[in-house]
């Protein structure tokens, strides 16, 4: 658990060079500054950590994940970090820095805007129990000197557990045969998988897929028929909203023919042959019925129904990857709903509307899967009218391709821009898209928020005008990215009621509190599903539900709260996110249960 910091009570703002009355010489030389401040910086870590104060604005950032220790943190201003340092440099043994200097990761001058410099550098370093890469932000500073302003550690590997990829990956000229071998691993006979994940979704395989290069034998549970399902069982017009450069899987890259948007059931043939190609061990048509804590043993006793057997397993950890939103569907409670005599379903149960034709649809919600599923209707020619009960976080997709441009597309490297991303602290992003997103809005995306607001849509910039990234983190839900569906609400083609409070159902109708009525044959609640902490309660006791803490949002410091980390509850993990969330996160979660099972995490500690 993180450790309290003293609060920053300053003022927070980014480093420009109007606040720190600096000016960037014309002649600097990136390598030469970088060169100089990490001297500076290994010879005060060889010394007293306090006397790294000088080589830090005074409220500079820390990030640091399982490098100096076994958790995710972000420390803001250098006293703080002096603090951080001093309680666990010596534990961790942080040694051995090294500045990149290839032409990818050498020191580079940045300016994301004309009045913010900053000097970024690189370096590989060691622990007691692996090694790992860093990055540090300079920004110049009256004097001349360079001071940093962000600094990120991040383990990556184990010493003596890499991953058997590459010249690593298995040799073995043994001739039994392959199916047999396969086959046999996949029952899990003596019933002791070190690791059981529950969902075959992208997060549960991406991890088995990086526990089983480390060597931690891992069972995934699936309860539909077939791996991929999860996505061939929604809407049919379903496509991913991130791009296809942002959404690699780790060891198995989209080939360079996949479409920019994939098809979900595209992406659900994927994942299956995913599973099939990395030797996933995978249960289908399986279910945990339930998952009992031995406290004493720190072991998990597990009743998995697979097909029409019951199986009774033991395994250390038992990690929940069924989907950022959980599995329940949420709606809400509308009185006199026994009256309707029309049909009424949540997004997640809705898979075509080709049924509907000739019918009057209304979708409740205004945000992702509302205006995928209102597009959907209005393509086969329905009349649908979404009903947006608050403002909507909106970008266009050409938008955010700027946010991203120049770090995922063709010929990028997926470890550079997964690393530098993360080096970030999310306190910091937030203040540099409180400048983007307002000026999307004012450019790019003008044109399109004054057509929606013409037609009473109401948009909003997300918390603190900083867009759809604090929407993500806090709630996974409220926004919009604009894929086209917003036009057809422009053009009426999706018809808009905006604002108002349902108060009942009619025969025929939702009655609204002002007494207006909206006729609907059919009503589809796109109103998001429950907190996943709460798929815990269907397999385990109150009292392992009791101790797991709040499971997404951002803890003090700024990070998720209980995703890829501890818990709260000895062994039991969360794997949520996106595929590009997934690709980098499911490493170090990965990480923390190999040092887990090998008792490094103990001896680090």
């Amino acid at each position: 658990m993180a450790s309290a910091q003293t609060p920053w009570t300053g003022p927070f703002q980014l480093p420009t060079l109007d606040r720190l009355k600096a000016e960037v010489p014309a002649s600097v030389v990136p390598l030469d500054i970088a060169r100089r401040w990490l001297g500076d910086f290994t010879n005060a870590l060889r010394s007293q950590p306090v006397l790294l104060g000088p080589l830090f604005l005074e409220d500079a950032f820390w990030r640091d994940l399982l490098a100096l220790s076994w958790d995710f943190r972000s420390i803001q201003s250098s006293a703080n970090i002096a603090k951080y340092l001093d309680a666990h440099i010596s534990s961790s043994g942080l040694r051995s820095l090294t500045l990149c200097e290839d032409s990818l990761w050498a020191p580079v001058l940045r300016t994301p805007y004309p009045d913010l410099a900053l000097l970024q550098l690189s370096f590989r370093f060691e622990t007691a129990a692996g090694a790992g890469t860093g990055t540090c932000r300079l920004v110049p500073i009256e004097s001349g000197e360079w001071k940093a302003y962000t600094i990120f550690t991040c383990l990556e590997t184990l010493h003596g557990f890499p991953e058997r990829i590459g010249s690593l990956r298995d040799r073995d000229m043994y001739q039994a045969s392959w199916e047999d071998t396969r086959r046999a691993g996949l029952e899990f006979a003596d019933g002791r998988p070190a690791v059981v994940i529950i969902g075959a979704g992208h997060c549960g395989l991406e991890l088995a897929a990086r526990l089983k290069a480390i060597g931690v034998r891992t069972l995934v549970v699936e309860k539909s028929p077939r791996v991929g399902d999860n996505w061939r069982n929604r809407y049919k017009s379903l496509r991913l909203h991130d791009t296809v450069w942002y959404d690699h899987l780790p060891y198995m890259p989209f080939p360079s023919t996949w479409p920019v948007y994939a098809p979900g059931a595209k992406l659900g043939n994927w994942l299956e042959s995913y599973a099939e190609a990395l030797d996933l061990d995978v249960w289908t048509s399986s279910r945990v019925q339930s998952a009992n804590w031995n406290a004493e043993k720190k072991t998990w006793a597990l009743t998995v129904r697979r097909g029409e057997a019951i199986r009774q397993l033991q395994a250390n950890h038992l990690v929940f990857a069924t989907g950022l939103n959980g599995s329940i569907p949420y709606s809400p409670t509308i009185p006199e709903q026994e009256r309707f005599k029309g049909q009424v379903l949540h997004s997640s149960q809705f898979t075509s509307p080709e049924s509907f034709r000739g019918k009057k649809v209304v979708v409740v919600g205004a945000c992702s899967s509302a205006h995928d599923i209102s597009r959907d209707c209005m393509n086969y020619g329905i009349d649908v009218t979404m009903f947006q009960r608050s403002s909507t976080c909106m970008v266009s997709a050409e938008a955010i391709g700027q946010l991203v441009l120049g770090m995922y597309g063709e010929g990028t490297s997926l470890e550079y821009a997964d690393h530098v991303g993360a080096a970030t602290p999310f306190a910091v992003t937030r203040q540099l898209h409180q400048r983007a997103f307002p000026h999307f809005a004012a450019t790019i995306d003008k044109e399109l928020l004054d057509g929606l607001a013409r037609v009473g849509f109401r948009t909003n910039l997300g918390p603190d005008n900083a867009g759809i990234m604090p929407m993500v983190q806090t709630r996974a839900g409220g926004y919009y990215l604009d894929t086209g569906a917003s036009q057809e609400i422009i053009d009426g083609k999706i018809k808009l009621k905006s604002g108002g409070t349902i108060a009942a159902f009619t025969e025929s109708a939702l009655r609204f509190s002002d007494g207006s009525e909206l006729p609907a044959d059919i009503v589809i609640f796109a109103t998001g599903f429950s907190n996943p902490r709460d798929v815990v309660k269907d397999v385990c006791s109150p009292e392992v539900y009791a101790k797991v803490k709040p499971v997404w949002g951002l803890d003090d410091e700024g990070e998720l709260n209980s995703v890829w980390r501890g818990s709260g509850h000895e062994g039991l993990w969360f794997a949520l996110g996106n595929l590009s969330t997934a690709r980098f996160w499911t490493r170090l979660l990965a990480l923390q249960i190999k040092a887990y099972e090998e008792g490094l995490l103990k001896v680090a500690s």
